[in-house]
């Protein structure tokens, strides 16, 4: 499975709406099945959210998303290939600056054992 990255304000503003919820540890996870309308590959799309309410130094904020963005990037390479897609929108919990990246992975992991292959 490839990670490619999920953009758009309309596509992310009809997941919060329409999304199943999971929430983890170290982040917070809004989901649904299948690629976005506007694309053709199959893969797992991935969008960030940090809001400022997480921390207002936007250094700080970055970091969040790049070491969550990474655990998936790291998870997802050492799954099995398979042929489903989905729509992710991560939103890092403050906890995911300080914990220890190893923490970040296994949130990964335990949300990705929940979608079906």
């Amino acid at each position: 499975m490839s990670l490619l990255r999920l953009s758009g304000r309309k596509v992310c503003d009809r997941l919060i709406r329409q999304g199943n919820v999971w929430r983890g540890k170290h982040m917070l996870i809004r989901w649904t099945h299948g690629a976005p309308r506007t694309e053709t590959q199959r893969g797992l799309f991935i969008g960030m959210l940090a809001s400022t309410k997480l921390d207002k130094s936007a250094v700080k904020r970055n970091r969040m998303r790049r070491r969550c963005r990474e655990a998936f990037r790291l998870v997802v390479a050492d799954m099995p290939k398979t042929n489903s897609s989905a729509q992710l929108l991560v939103s890092p919990r403050s906890s995911s600056l300080t914990c220890d990246f190893p923490a970040l992975q296994d949130d990964a992991r335990r949300f990705l054992s929940l979608l079906p292959r």
